[in-house]
């Protein structure tokens, strides 16, 4: 049998139950189906190393555990990346589809405003913080506050932006 009927015939068989199974770790849609096909891709590319000391599914499971890891991975390293090196996301971003182009800037969107809906002084910390780049320390001195006081605010700053985040998302998610 063909490698490309084989991908065929497991793809039909298969996609629904591991999509679950993806759907429950992951939350967005998107990332879902690029877990899956890459999952699906790797299943078949490995079919000769499957040694039927489990079930089938068990063990795309297996497969789909490690392609979600490494998802997760890459996107600590580009989230670490970005930050350490601004000058990257600006390559990236320019580098990026017209779909991607649009998606990021829908988020710069949404973070805008998520930080309107916060008080003055959230917002404030938070702009210098991420946006600015500065240290706890600069913004304790540019503030003229605290540095345990600027940690504190940046905290609570935080933990508000979060909580008005996933506020918004529930209703957009409810809303479907």
């Amino acid at each position: 049998m063909a490698e490309k009927d084989l991908a065929k015939i497991v793809y039909q068989k298969y996609q629904a139950r591991l999509r679950k199974f993806i759907a429950r770790k992951i939350e967005n849609s998107q990332d879902v189906e690029e877990i899956l096909q890459e999952s699906l891709i790797s299943a078949v590319d490995c079919l000769p190393l499957y040694s039927h000391k489990s079930s089938f599914f068990t063990w795309l499971c297996g497969i789909a555990r490690h392609e979600i890891a490494d998802f997760y991975r890459k996107k600590r390293i580009k989230t670490f990346l970005f930050s350490h090196f601004p000058f990257l996301e600006n390559l990236a971003f320019e580098a990026l589809t017209p779909d991607e182009k649009l998606e990021k800037e829908e988020l710069r969107k949404e973070v805008r405003k998520v930080l309107g809906a916060l008080i003055e002084g959230y917002q404030e910390v938070l702009r210098l913080k991420y946006i600015e780049g500065i240290s706890v320390n600069q913004i304790a001195k540019k503030l003229r506050i605290t540095f345990k006081a600027a940690e504190s605010r940046l905290s609570r700053a935080r933990e508000s932006f979060k909580k008005i985040w996933l506020t918004d998302k529930l209703k957009i998610k409810n809303e479907k």
